[in-house]
């Protein structure tokens, strides 16, 4: 069986900070589809009074039908006006207790009915029910709420309490999620799937990852085959152009100017396309860590950071025909498999960010780090660079695929600072395989070197 999804413990306490405060709330949730919402709803609200309705795609005046319907079913009573402010006024606790309003994909609603928003504010100021409430307006869709909603509803958005994205979870909830896993084995989850919780709970850490992703990917009845493109649709039109776009990044083609050689649209329209491709965080833009050497820095670099879309569109999407003739452990063996490791080595660059960003939290690094970022240079990468308020400066390098870490991956290091005009007080060198003789020898020699092997994470 797939681990219990946990992931959301720090949100839902925030929650419950905000429901034991005095007076009433409004809360704004909202997350990708798969964010594990609707679970964090559901334990949130467990012990709770609650009004929920989940919204439809529907015009205003079905939408106002189906929400009198089921207010008149919980409260067992006859509405005389079918209307947002005679709706809230007529929910209630039935005791002393806060009352919990849940309206679940409000987007539906906001985007045929600006009455609705008003009648939310009514019943924030006790205009209408007098009783203690906390309203939670939640939704999946990201774009919507970053955008649309911001620009149309600024005022509204000022009244309240708390605006909580639910993004990805992290690798260390990963690590929790699998216990039974090794940490090599969570980077592979990580580097497949990302942080999405949704994903994670259909994930049977019984099995191998080549048979999970053979049963979830590769199979045409698994749950995450095609996903990637359902889920740029879910938001985007166009499929075709976002596709076209996504396949040109995945292939390596990260700069404008190589994306309008290979995709045949104009720069302008690329850029267009891109823009929203990274308002709905499928797409990212690599800006280097400020060292001062911006003249050796790479410039305009864009890569997919969406973890499964990335994973989708590397190995899958330019292989889509022989994905329909080839049985799924072949495909796997043939396309997957020979470039695994490479792919991964992205992601175990994450994981030691995550881990010096723990080190720091706790109080465990030599200094106390600020900021944080990877320099990316024209002739070689800095795979992580942070420093302090006075800017004294931690540097690391990660290696996943090769079978040892040697002296030659710290010359490179220290070239590529040469490069990004950068010196360090400490250097951490994290290696999934091993070190070898003469780098543990160095490292006793120079105490700016930090050995730090997957056991340690």
């Amino acid at each position: 069986m797939a681990a219990q999804v946990t992931a959301r413990a720090a949100e839902e306490k925030t929650l419950e900070e905000l429901y034991r405060t005095s007076g009433n709330q409004l809360v704004l949730l909202y997350g990708r589809e798969n964010c594990g919402k609707d679970e964090l709803i559901r334990s949130f609200c467990s012990d709770k009074r609650v009004f929920y309705y989940r919204a439809r795609q529907a015009s205003a005046q079905e939408q106002i039908r189906q929400m009198g319907r089921e207010i008149e079913q919980q409260y067992q009573i006859k509405l005389q006006h079918f209307n947002y402010d005679e709706y809230f006024n007529r929910v209630k606790s039935g005791n002393a207790s806060k009352l919990v309003v849940v309206i679940d994909e409000f987007q539906y609603i906001v985007k045929k009915d600006i009455t609705f928003m008003n009648s939310i504010l009514k019943l924030k100021a006790k205009r209408l029910y007098p009783g203690p409430v906390m309203i939670i307006l939640a939704s999946s869709s990201v774009v919507w709420m970053e955008h649309d909603f911001q620009e149309t509803y600024a005022e509204y958005i000022k009244k309240a309490e708390k605006s909580m994205k639910l993004d990805e979870v992290s690798f260390l909830d990963i690590v929790r999620r699998f216990p039974d896993y090794t940490v090599s084995q969570s980077v592979e989850v990580y580097g497949v799937l990302g942080g999405v919780p949704g994903y994670l709970k259909r994930w049977d850490e019984k099995k191998t990852l080549k048979e999970n992703v053979c049963t979830h990917i590769l199979s045409p009845d698994g749950f995450l085959f095609g996903e990637a493109e359902n889920y740029i649709s879910h938001e985007l039109r166009e499929l075709s152009i976002y596709n076209t776009i996504l396949a040109c990044i995945a292939a390596g083609n990260t700069k404008l100017n190589e994306l309008y050689k290979n995709t045949g649209f104009s720069r302008a329209k690329i850029s267009v396309y891109i823009k929203n491709l990274m308002a709905f965080d499928v797409v990212e833009k690599v800006i280097s860590f400020d060292t001062g050497g911006w003249e050796n820095a790479k410039k305009g670099v864009y890569q997919i950071s969406n973890t499964f879309v990335n994973f989708w569109f590397h190995f899958i999407y330019p292989n889509l025909s022989n994905l329909y003739r080839m049985e799924p452990e072949k495909f796997y063996d043939i396309y997957v498999e020979p470039g695994l490791n490479e792919y991964l080595n992205r992601y175990f660059v994450k994981v030691c960010n995550e881990y010096l960003i723990l080190l720091n939290r706790i109080g465990k690094l030599p200094i106390e780090i600020h900021r944080q970022g990877t320099w990316v240079g024209k002739k070689g990468t800095i795979d992580i660079v942070a420093q302090n308020s006075i800017r004294q400066s931690v540097v690391g390098v990660c290696n996943w695929s090769q079978e040892y870490m040697d002296e030659g991956i710290v010359d490179e290091l220290l070239d590529n600072m040469k490069q990004a005009r950068i010196t360090a007080e400490y250097m951490y060198l994290f290696s999934a395989q091993s070190f070898s003789e003469k780098l543990i020898a160095r490292s006793k020699e120079d105490t700016r070197l930090i050995l730090v092997d997957m056991k340690e994470l």
